[in-house]
């Protein structure tokens, strides 16, 4: 037998007993428990929180901020003489732009007015004709009655030779030629009745057309200046002092940044919860989270931007791919709002519906019965015309009144 082995102090070695793994085995199966468990709490915890929450919302931030820009262009021809406003501005509704040489419009106005002062002093002469006539047709009547009594007599004494034969035919003669001058003024007084009748001064058709030649050339007076139609900012502006414009040419835009909205591109499956007047929380990238807009959801549009695009995609194509396509949802914000944090057609947003209100109308049904948009700062125009129309008429009356029905025929219109 071999000699036990030893180390090199001569002693003999012994076995080393085997290292236990179990307590070591035991605590990583507790540390995986521990996170499975985590994980259980945080999938319990999410499922909950999609449940109770996520949900109820859509989000997106594939959204812009859109407003209305107000093209302004000239509705008559001209040279431009002055500018009131420029780019980034601040305008109001009503205040002039810009304005263009007045010089042509007023000969125009001035010709108008005059012709019309004279239309009407022509119409009151054919009224007063109408009395003259008359007594014209009186007259003739006369005439004729004593040229027939005349002729009645003469014949009574042609019998006794008192009346020559010659003479009787020239009473004759004179009754025709009392009666044709009787009808040639009957004719005559129906010939300016027709004219006059069935109307008055202010309402004959020869002084209408005349105030309606005034009220166009006194709106092209009043277009020479260029108000703003809406409260905005100006925003490029094309239009130099000295340029000679024509009818229709954009010169520059005002943009209302107090009625925005947002056009927010929703994916397609995100579309079917969707409600008209459903709560919406926005965030701009201007503010950050620090500023949070509310808006409702106001419609629609009729189609995918991919749809309306300058170069729709040609899906018939031997090459297609299914692309999930955005729809445009049109969002309104609170005005007030938008005062206190103004925002820029344009600007990114982060959008968050509440799709849990499901009361309101599929946003497919969006309709409208008053006016979208309006301004009123064209009306006065047309109101300052009526008003020196009335003005002239009344000037060449015989008696000075209020004329109230001149453009009774063109309000109705």
């Amino acid at each position: 037998m071999n000699a036990p082995a030893t180390n090199n102090q001569d002693k003999p070695v012994t076995a080393q007993p085997p290292v236990e793994a179990a307590p070591e085995n035991g605590k990583r199966r507790g540390l995986l428990l521990i996170v499975t468990f985590i994980i259980l709490i945080a999938a319990i915890a999410y499922g909950a929180w999609w449940w109770l929450v996520a949900r109820n919302f859509e989000h997106t931030e594939d959204a812009y901020a859109a407003g209305n820009v107000v093209q302004v262009t000239s509705q008559v021809t001209g040279t431009v003489v002055a500018i009131h406003a420029d780019d980034t501005e601040l305008v109001q509704a009503g205040k002039p732009l810009v304005e263009l040489d007045k010089t042509d419009a007023r000969v125009a106005v001035d010709q108008a007015e005059a012709q019309l002062a004279q239309t009407v002093r022509e119409v009151r002469v054919l009224f007063a004709n109408n009395g003259s006539l008359q007594a014209n047709v009186s007259l003739r009547s006369s005439e004729v009655e004593k040229a027939k009594a005349d002729l009645v007599r003469r014949q009574q004494l042609l019998s006794t030779g008192a009346v020559s034969t010659e003479e009787l035919e020239h009473a004759r003669n004179a009754v025709k030629t009392a009666e044709a001058a009787l009808q040639a003024a009957n004719e005559q007084l129906t010939s300016n009745r027709t004219l006059t009748e069935n109307t008055t001064v202010t309402q004959h058709p020869n002084v209408l057309r005349a105030a309606a030649r005034l009220r166009e050339t006194l709106l092209a007076l009043s277009r020479t200046s260029l108000p703003a139609p809406t409260t905005g900012y100006v925003a490029k502006r094309a239009v130099q002092v000295g340029q000679r414009i024509a009818a229709g040419s954009p010169l520059l835009s005002v943009v209302s940044l107090n009625s925005l909205w947002v056009d927010a591109n929703f994916k397609e499956v995100q579309l079917a919860h969707m409600r008209i007047g459903q709560d919406v929380e926005l965030r701009s990238d201007v503010y950050g989270d620090d500023v949070t807009y509310h808006g409702k959801v106001l419609g629609m549009s009729a189609g995918t931007g991919s749809a309306f695009a300058l170069l729709p995609a040609q899906n018939a194509s031997g090459n297609w791919i299914k692309v999930v396509q955005r729809v445009p949802v049109r969002i309104t914000l609170d005005p007030k709002e938008l005062e206190a944090h103004p925002l820029r057609i344009g600007v990114s947003m982060q959008v968050k519906v509440n799709i849990s209100q499901q009361q309101g109308a599929p946003v497919t049904a969006a309709t409208r019965t008053s006016p979208a948009y309006q301004t009123a700062v064209f009306e006065q125009n047309g109101k300052d015309a009526d008003q020196r129309i009335a003005e002239i008429i009344t000037a060449n009356l015989p008696v000075t009144k209020a004329v109230t029905n001149v453009t009774t025929n063109n309000k109705a219109k």
